[in-house]
């Protein structure tokens, strides 16, 4: 026969106290209620003692708090994505929070329905890497109260709290990198989008380009092109193209990888190369690969700051904070003078 659940009611019965102590000491609300060590120790133990599991649903509908956060992504696999992932989960988990993560695959239909499942389930607000037509469906959830921080990206007319970094001069700073090394006809890689990152890294390589008196050469892939072959193929063939490029300054970490698979000793060897984002495998690399890095603790540790902030104070004067952070350089071989 199945045993019946424990529940806070039959702790305070056993211990002749009331239920809202009960319920203080398991939320570890003891110290603020002023409840005696003694107590709250005994309650503890007993709890203990009867295998107690709390009512997470029920704790939920009583208070508000799912004390569960969902971290939705453009792709959790990617190696910026995922470094993120994994130092946020322990910094939440040691705030009492869960986190819930998803990848959205930059496709608005998709993001929609992860969002609508979620909000559904009452989780207590959304970290989201936006896809390029959801600035209507987070503007709903700002309207509803609940909390959301962008990443990576935003949306200009959108009132709502963001963290990026400066792509603008990380990729001028980059392609002037490869400038001062005496390359002369660099290319710069991208995906075909109007989104604010992207448009930013784009800027960057041109601003750099024009104010250096030499001649912008950008190929523009399609997102998809990344995971059905047809990058590798784009860029193999803007590696051939009679202009001879020099160097070649990737817009994502993805698409350098898509590069590095069709480079054959004599391109890695003749081309200055530079990726956004590093990676591990750009250090041991046959030629290790300069990279733009990203801040990714210093990212963490605001991520928590804001959602936790608009957790506690969840109104329209706490929902427009723009944080943008700076980007590092990591010069390796790849890039110096040939």
């Amino acid at each position: 026969m199945k045993s019946k659940k424990v529940s806070i009611k039959n702790i305070a019965d056993e211990l002749k106290i009331s239920i809202s102590t009960v319920s203080f000491i398991l939320n570890g609300k003891a110290q603020e209620m002023h409840i005696s060590n003694e107590l709250s120790q005994k309650v503890l133990e007993y709890a203990k003692l009867i295998d107690y599991k709390p009512n997470h649903v029920a704790q939920s509908l009583r208070t508000g708090k799912s004390r569960n956060l969902v971290f939705m992504m453009e792709d959790i696999s990617n190696n910026f994505f995922s470094k993120v992932a994994r130092i946020f989960e322990d910094m939440i988990f040691s705030k009492g929070y869960k986190v819930i993560f998803c990848s959205n695959a930059n496709d608005d239909k998709k993001s929609k329905e992860l969002i609508n499942f979620f909000k559904l389930n009452q989780v207590d607000g959304f970290i989201i890497v936006p896809s390029p037509g959801l600035q209507n469906t987070i503007e709903e959830l700002l309207n509803e109260n609940i909390p959301v921080v962008l990443l990576d990206r935003f949306f200009e007319e959108l009132k709502c709290s963001s963290i990026v970094v400066d792509n603008h001069r990380a990729a001028l700073e980059a392609t002037l990198h490869l400038v001062k090394n005496q390359f002369k006809n660099i290319g710069f890689i991208t995906t075909i989008s109007e989104q604010t990152q992207m448009k930013d890294r784009l800027s960057g390589y041109e601003t750099a380009i024009i104010e250096s008196g030499l001649q912008p050469n950008v190929l523009r892939v399609p997102y998809d092109g990344i995971f059905d072959g047809s990058a590798q193929k784009l860029i193999k063939n803007f590696l051939e193209q009679p202009s001879g490029l020099d160097a070649v300054f990737f817009a994502t970490n993805y698409l350098a990888q898509s590069g590095l698979e069709v480079f054959d000793n004599g391109w890695r060897n003749k081309l200055g190369i530079i990726a956004y984002d590093d990676n591990e495998m750009f250090k041991i690399s046959d030629i290790s690969i300069t990279a733009v890095s990203q801040p990714v603790y210093e990212i963490c540790v605001k991520l928590m700051e804001i959602i936790f902030e608009l957790l506690d104070n969840n109104n329209a004067d706490h929902n427009d904070q723009r944080l943008v952070l700076q980007t590092k350089l990591i010069i390796r071989e790849s890039s110096m003078t040939k």
